[in-house]
């Protein structure tokens, strides 16, 4: 289960010392909320630390998956990578294509499901990647080569090209790719699932 534990004191570096000695681990193995809380009256100023381990967070990751496994009626193994602060999962199952979802829809439902999930038990905003079987890491390679072919093209004919509607993150990466090219500009038009990017030719 996610838990939070709060701990109270006068000073952030002694309280910080003695939260570490009473759970015995390391200040990287802990998500950590700070806050500073003003004296008034005949209360005193203090220190509230809001603390929840990392291990714990993985583990209600791995239940969490262990109930869709069992709801989907597929098999999921998945493999946890926390690295500053972010969880990057990757799941892979006998039917990777039912975990996707057309486009990706699945995988981004199910991400979103997880984000939600652990947010409601800790009221943290604690990040997590979910991919299956690299599909976004290969997806986004797709993409990089399309862009880069695409700049090409107007960076000769000096037309612009409008690219399939994209989520924010594909739409970032355009923009990032496109910012290595002199000649060219992105532009983000469209609304909701519409919202695409057009690369152009800057005029002179």
């Amino acid at each position: 289960m996610l838990n939070l534990s709060i701990y109270e004191g006068k000073n952030k570096e002694e309280l910080l010392e003695n939260i570490l000695k009473e759970l015995d681990c390391k200040k990287e193995e802990l998500f950590l909320k700070s806050e500073f809380v003003e004296g008034k009256l005949f209360k005193s100023s203090k220190y509230i630390i809001t603390v929840l381990k990392k291990k714990d967070v993985e583990n209600y990751i791995k239940l969490f998956f262990k109930d869709i496994s069992n709801l989907m009626n597929i098999n999921i193994e998945l493999e946890i990578l926390e690295m500053e602060d972010i969880f990057n999962i990757t799941l892979v199952s006998d039917n990777n294509s039912i975990l996707i979802g057309k486009d990706g829809k699945t995988l981004n439902s199910l991400q979103i499901l997880i984000r939600q999930s652990v947010r409601n038990k800790v009221g943290l905003n604690i990040k997590l990647n979910l991919d299956v079987s690299n599909y976004k890491i290969k997806k986004m390679k797709n993409i990089e080569r399309l862009v880069r072919q695409i700049a090409k093209e107007v960076d000769e004919t000096k037309l612009n090209v409008s690219l399939d509607s994209m989520n924010s993150y594909e739409r970032r990466l355009v923009h990032t790719i496109i910012s290595e090219y002199p000649n060219l500009e992105t532009e983000s038009l469209g609304e909701g699932k519409d919202r695409h990017v057009t690369i152009k030719y800057k005029e002179d």
